[in-house]
């Protein structure tokens, strides 16, 4: 599967939960504390995401 979700620490040593196609990555969340902070974010895209209406900029 070339999608997945993968949790890092970033530079201020806080756990970002990352969205990526292959190596590239399309977004990410805030920074957390914890590891469980950023499955918690994870777990909300899942959960949330698939009925979020697309809002486009004029």
């Amino acid at each position: 599967m070339a999608h997945k979700f993968v949790i890092e620490k970033n530079k201020a040593g806080e756990f970002v939960a990352k969205f990526k196609y292959n190596s590239e990555t399309i977004f990410w969340a805030e920074g957390y504390a914890s590891k469980a902070g950023a499955r918690n974010a994870i777990e909300s895209v899942l959960k949330n995401g698939p009925g979020a209406s697309v809002e486009e900029a004029e």
